[in-house]
């Protein structure tokens, strides 16, 4: 492996983020992690440095701004620093009914799901093509195959993403650029709590963990695959809905979602 690699990861302080930066170091890419929390962001540095030696850069950044993108790119740039794997892995949901969510918090969803993600692709693709090389990685998820009542806002952002992974892998095909997108199911890391949704039928039971995930994630980008769909039970599903009619895959996401307490 060239040690002269860069992977830029974003949402890399928590979850399948913080375990793709494990195996992208692993594997000797330098690594640009990109978050909100830079006391979490340093200390990981610290101890990516030290056991997989590899060179890691820190940027602390609100992607909900829509400045963020550009002032990434541009600090890269100044550094003369390529990438050769963006992985778009930052993002939030909100949980309850539409009507009632807060309008902010959904703007910022939407920002962070969808337009960072495709903004960040934009600025680093061409130097990629120009090198004739990379990778980029977005997370989508099991959400994009179908309607999501309750989590309507979030549902939807994944659709954007899977549809935009798959239109852009077509792009560029025979370029030596490829384009993954990961969709796992409910999975064990912070998201549920961050979106105040502990008590979801979704995640109830046995879910994967976030290690399992990433690699299987991982693996699929290194191969370029197209869509990785991480799981049995998740595949099963995905096919199960596509094949469904939609108002009655659209009520069962309604009951999967609804809390465990609900009467």
């Amino acid at each position: 492996m060239d040690r002269e690699k860069n992977a830029l990861i974003t949402g890399a302080s928590s979850g399948i983020g913080y375990e793709l930066t494990r195996l992208f170091a692993h594997d000797g890419y330098n690594l640009v992690l990109v978050a909100r929390n830079q006391k979490q962001l340093m200390q990981m540095a610290d101890e990516l440095k030290e056991k997989y030696s590899v060179s890691v850069k820190v940027i602390s950044k609100d992607l909900s701004a829509a400045s963020a993108p550009e002032e990434i790119f541009t600090e890269l740039q100044q550094e003369s620093r390529g990438i050769d794997a963006l992985v778009n892995n930052a993002g939030f949901a909100t949980y309850g009914l539409f009507s009632e969510t807060d309008l902010e918090a959904e703007l910022q969803l939407m920002q962070v799901n969808m337009v960072t993600l495709t903004h960040l692709t934009k600025l680093f693709l061409p130097g990629m093509l120009n090198k004739r090389t990379g990778k980029i990685l977005n997370l989508a998820s099991t959400a994009a195959f179908q309607p999501g009542p309750l989590m309507a806002v979030y549902y939807a952002t994944k659709a954007y993403v899977l549809s935009f992974s798959e239109a852009l892998a077509n792009e560029l095909h025979g370029t030596g650029v490829s384009v993954t997108a990961l969709c796992p199911g409910p999975t064990e890391s912070g998201f549920q709590k961050k979106a105040h949704m502990e008590d979801s039928k979704r995640f109830s039971g046995k879910i994967m963990d976030a290690q399992t995930v990433a690699r299987i994630g991982y693996r699929g980008l290194m191969t370029n695959k197209t869509v990785v769909i991480p799981g049995l039970r998740n595949k099963i599903l995905v096919e199960t809905v596509r094949f469904s009619p939609r108002k009655m895959v659209t009520r069962v996401v309604r009951n999967m979602q609804e809390s465990v307490h609900k009467s």
